[in-house]
Order: C-alpha cells, then sequence, then structure tokens
C-alpha cells in the first residue's frame, strides 16, 4: 500500500480542493509514493501520536487537524509540533490532514454533530457554491424546553460542562451547529431560523443574545472529534484487510476542574 492510495481514499470523501484557503489540509510530511504497512487515525498529531505509529507499525497518520498549521520559522526540540515533526521525519512516517476538507463536505464534522442530535432535514449551514460549506442546520425530533436541549448536549457529546448564553423561553425545535471554532456563523445561525446555535471557541460578547435565540460552546475537541470514527470507516471500509487502527493516545488538550 502507498501514501497515495490512503489519500485518494480520503479525498473521495473530502477533497483537499474544497479546504478554506487558510488552511492546511492534505499530506505534511511523506510522499504519495511512500510505501506503508499501516494508518493510524488520530485527532492531533502529537509526539505520543507519532511514538505510538513507530510502536504498531504504522507507517503514515491520518488527522484532523494539521500537525504544521502555520508557518515554522525553526524547528527545534522543545515544543509539541516541532518535537512531533522532527520525529515524524526521522522514523518515516507520513502525516496526511483532513481539516476543513472533512468540515465542509456533507457527512463531515458538522453532519455528525447534527447525527448525535438525532436532527432530521439537516443542510449545511453557510453554504458554498459548489454544495460544500461549513456547519449545518436541522430540526429535533421533537420541540425541548431549553434546559432539557442543554442536557441533550451534554449527554450526546459527554460534556462536563456546557457554556450557554441566557436559555431561550420558548422551546428549541430548530438547531444550528458547526464544529470547531465557528462564532462567525451565529448570523447566518439566526438566518436560518435556529433558536440554538452549537459551536465552539465562542467569545464572551457573542453571549449577549437576542430573545429567542441561543448558543452553546460545547468545546472544540468535543465537537470535532467525531470525525476520527468517520475516517477511520472510512479507510476501514475501502481497505478491509489493511492494518487501519484508531490512535488510543488522542486527549483533549483542555482540562475542567
Amino acid at each position: 500500500m502507498k501514501v497515495k492510495d490512503i489519500i485518494r481514499a480520503i479525498e473521495e470523501f473530502a477533497p483537499a480542493s474544497v479546504q478554506e484557503g487558510w488552511d492546511n489540509s492534505g499530506l505534511i510530511i511523506g510522499s504519495p509514493e511512500d510505501e506503508i504497512s499501516g494508518v493510524l487515525v488520530a485527532f492531533d498529531c502529537t509526539p505520543e501520536t507519532v511514538g505510538e505509529a513507530v510502536r504498531e507499525g504504522c507507517g503514515m497518520i491520518v488527522t484532523h487537524h494539521p500537525l504544521i498549521f502555520k508557518g515554522l520559522k525553526k524547528i527545534i526540540p522543545g515544543d509539541p509540533v516541532c518535537d512531533a515533526v522532527i520525529k515524524a521525519v526521522r522514523e518515516g512516517i507520513a502525516v496526511y490532514a483532513a481539516h476543513t476538507s472533512a468540515d465542509k463536505v456533507r457527512g463531515g464534522v458538522s453532519f455528525a454533530m447534527a447525527e448525535k442530535l438525532g436532527l432530521r432535514d439537516v443542510e449545511i449551514l453557510s453554504l458554498d457554491s459548489d454544495e460544500t460549506g461549513l456547519g449545518a442546520v436541522g430540526n429535533l425530533p421533537a420541540p425541548l424546553p431549553a434546559e432539557d436541549f442543554i442536557t441533550l448536549l451534554k449527554k450526546a457529546f459527554g460534556c462536563k460542562v456546557v457554556k450557554v448564553s441566557r436559555p431561550v423561553e420558548g422551546p428549541v425545535s430548530r438547531v444550528a451547529l458547526c464544529g470547531g471554532s465557528g462564532a462567525e456563523f451565529i448570523p447566518i445561525a439566526r438566518e436560518k431560523g435556529a433558536q440554538a446555535y452549537v459551536s465552539a471557541d465562542i467569545s464572551y460578547h457573542n453571549f449577549f443574545t437576542p430573545e429567542g435565540f441561543m448558543v452553546a460552546d460545547i468545546g472544540h475537541f468535543e465537537s470535532e472529534v467525531e470525525i476520527t470514527d468517520i475516517l477511520f470507516s472510512i479507510l476501514k471500509k475501502k481497505f478491509p484487510n489493511f492494518a487501519v487502527r484508531i490512535s488510543t493516545a488522542m486527549y483533549n488538550p483542555v482540562y475542567y476542574f
């Protein structure tokens, strides 16, 4: 198996060409022609992830978040990103990321969020001209009081706590979502008739919401981590007899006390 075979399978689902202009989805380390004997799927590429790939004999790591996101001016030991880059290069591990490419397709990150909540009639929230886009919006099977909706969020996404604006007084029936940092889509969520918008990395001032609308921040990791199972399933279905693993070294870098 070659790196390019894995890339082809992933990009049938999430083409790198649809990624946002500021993103760095795609092959980050390695050559498409590299021969590999296994793939490790993870959320982030950390030094621990690379170590796990080496131990398990996986010549390629597929993640959601790009290992190299912003430009690196120095690659020296002691920084987690640099440590992962150094180790991956030394060990000959290819690294690929499906970031906004997997955010923008139907069945991607935000659609996985919608499925966890059981939403129906799900559509892309912020649609591009080519039928891709960021976020999702849909309807709950039955309207819920705001407090019950918050309980549903915590259960569905495994959250200890959820940051919310003032809960709406009426029922929540229509919900908009965006995995990761999605505060910019709050106005669109309102335009689409949602009573609740669920995302992550929402800043303080966005919690001042108008009557009949609320926002909920469930955490960045919590909103997106489902993509690892999606990528794993795609590769396992395409290559049922090939060694594809989900990382056991994944962890949320945000701790709650």
